[in-house]
């Protein structure tokens, strides 16, 4: 697992041991950089049950202002922080240890929003449970021009809550990733 492009370009990043933490493999990491070209340049990045950090810190990398990384696993923040002070990146980020659902309103309640969310939740979650992870980023944390994207099971069929809108849905083997925009923007 490697960062692919920017200032942190080919910088290794510590990986789990295990399998509780489910890294976005390169091939579909580089894929979906490629697919959102320069989206991620002068945002700021959620990246919602980060795991290692990889896809806010290839955002950090390409650019991004600033990334906030939100995992409820203390393994995770530890090692998310170790990978952003490997890519001398930590400067630009806040980890935060918490259940998301608390961390969405604290931040919806502080006005923060979101021009680029990256949402890589357990496979096994329920659906109404990202359901309502959804429409809580839709209506509190997205920006009106923000995009949202979503890394699930291919075997899964990603549904259209409320306030957002699917542009497309791309499968690299067992993995999907759908891409949600704002209903009525693009």
């Amino acid at each position: 697992m490697r960062v692919i492009s920017g200032s942190a370009k080919g910088i290794r990043l510590l990986a789990p041991k295990g399998l509780d933490i489910r890294p976005t493999a390169d091939r579909v990491k580089e894929s979906l950089f490629n697919i959102i070209g320069d989206a991620a340049r002068d945002t700021v990045v959620l990246d919602l049950f980060a795991g290692t950090g990889a896809l806010g810190i290839e955002s950090l990398s390409r650019g991004a202002k600033f990334a906030y990384f939100v995992d409820i696993s203390r393994i995770s923040t530890e090692l998310i922080k170790r990978n952003l002070d490997l890519t001398k990146l930590a400067a630009r980020a806040s980890v935060l240890t918490q259940d998301a659902e608390r961390v969405l309103d604290r931040l919806g309640k502080q006005g923060v929003r979101f021009d680029l969310i990256f949402l890589d939740p357990p496979y096994r979650i329920s659906v109404s449970f990202l359901d309502a992870i959804l429409s809580k980023l839709a209506s509190d944390l997205l920006c009106d021009d923000g995009l949202l994207v979503l890394e699930h099971s291919a075997k899964s069929n990603p549904r259209e809550p409320a306030g957002l809108r699917i542009g497309s849905t791309r499968t690299y083997g067992d993995t999907a990733i759908t891409f949600y925009y704002m209903k009525g923007d693009r």
